[in-house]
């Protein structure tokens, strides 16, 4: 395992390549998604690259990308770094011609959740896609790309509050549209998402607190911990449901039922501040639980996936999809019935959610209470939307996300005035 990018670094160039494509998000996660045989050897390729001509940027941000799906975050941070020191602007190749619209995409640096992988949705679209970098010490570049449209990839979270802050000032006036305002981003957290959210018509968000670990502590000591705990978190009692501040994926998410495991929870973390919430079952009459993600698009609703599973904790990934033969024909009887089906039943609180958030592209990870309303659990710009699942094990997929990426494709050109 590299322990910094001077692990790479360490050679003088011996040779100023010509600069070769940047290979980007969704060529390199499509190869590990899928275990590719290239993987390995792209990777190589890139290490060559990199060592041979160390400012060649698109290698090194590909190098980046690349260590990150490797679990070596930390290097790849590093060389993330060297990466838009060097340059702040990365042009796709022109996959799909003639090029009808010019899209200009906005990020930070960070991990892969620190900026919504718009890539994914244009990959196979006539439009010229361009990545533009700020970062806390750089602004915009001298030179900036010609665009139909701005949209704004970078995601909400506690690091990114300041650099969207940044944005906004940036992005004043700008002469183009800009997708997806970055101070209505900011918003997104989980406690803000429930303060804007939770008394809309359809609509069911439990609420969300920010907790500090001493105030958790306080409960621990409690000899009438349901009554403390009610006190300390605004009358919530268990179960409670909670997590690290600014996690996603599950990581560090539990279910909390007694003071045993309050404890248990605050001994193996090591976090300072968490979200709690109290736990809804959202089971239904089979016993199992079923997790949607949608994506509003413009407004309006496209479904990405349903996850089905016997643990609460629903992730796509953990919810026996690929080896569950019912289970995946019933998700895609839900795709295909969804626009008649699921999105009428929710048509006000999608919209009234629209309104509110005033995102033109915005994920909803949610369920359906017992009553029938929305069980909304995380609002956020920037989750996962792809096609690299198996066409032979999900072929219905592949109908339903290109016409997601359609619509993506179609809201960003009416905004820009374009034809597409």
């Amino acid at each position: 395992m590299l322990n910094s990018a001077e692990d790479v670094l360490t050679e003088s160039p011996s040779a100023i390549a010509k600069e070769i494509d940047f290979i980007g998000l969704p060529a390199l996660m499509t190869m590990a998604f899928n275990n590719s045989v290239d993987f390995i050897p792209t990777g190589t390729s890139l290490y060559e690259r990199v060592k041979t001509n160390p400012g060649d940027a698109n290698a090194l941000l590909d190098m980046a990308i690349y260590l990150i799906l490797r679990g070596e975050k930390k290097v790849a941070l590093s060389m993330q770094a060297i990466a838009l020191n060097t340059q702040q602007v990365f042009h796709y190749p022109r996959r799909v011609l003639p090029v009808k619209m010019r899209v200009l995409a906005l990020l930070g640096p960070g991990d892969l959740m620190a900026n919504s992988p718009f890539e994914f949705l244009l990959d196979d679209q006539p439009v010229a896609l361009d990545l533009m970098y700020i970062t806390p010490e750089l602004g915009l570049p001298q030179s900036i790309p010609e665009h139909d449209v701005l949209l704004v990839a970078m995601s909400e979270s506690e690091q990114n509050k300041p650099l969207l802050a940044k944005a906004a000032t940036l992005l004043t006036g700008w002469p183009r549209p800009v997708i997806n305002d970055p101070t209505r981003i900011s918003e997104l957290s989980r406690d803000g998402n429930c303060a804007q959210l939770a008394n809309l018509p359809g609509v069911v968000m439990p609420t969300a607190l920010r907790v500090t670990r001493a105030s958790l502590e306080l409960c621990c000591q409690a000899d009438d911990l349901a009554c403390t705990l009610a006190s300390q978190l605004g009358g919530i009692s268990y179960p409670v449901i909670i997590r690290p501040i600014d996690s996603h994926a599950g990581n560090g998410l539990s279910k909390i039922d007694n003071l045993g495991e309050l404890s248990g929870y605050l001994q193996q973390s090591a976090e300072q501040q968490f979200f709690v919430a109290p736990f809804v079952d959202y089971r239904n009459a089979d016993g199992l639980y079923r997790k949607y993600r949608i994506i509003l698009i413009g407004g309006a609703p496209y479904v990405c996936h349903m996850a089905i599973s016997q643990r609460w904790m629903v992730h796509y990934l953990n919810a026996d999809m690929l080896e569950n033969a019912s289970h995946r024909a019933e998700e895609a009887q839900f795709m295909a019935d969804f626009d008649q089906g699921f999105a009428v039943q929710h048509a006000n609180a999608f919209a009234a959610i629209y309104q509110q958030l005033g995102l033109d592209y915005v994920g909803i990870d949610c369920a359906q209470s017992a009553d029938g309303r929305l069980l909304i659990f995380e609002v956020d710009s920037n989750m996962v939307v792809h096609n690299m699942d198996s066409a032979e094990v999900f072929p219905y997929k592949k109908i339903q996300m290109p016409k997601l990426f359609r619509a993506f494709a179609h809201m960003l050109a009416r905004r820009g005035g374009i034809t597409l």
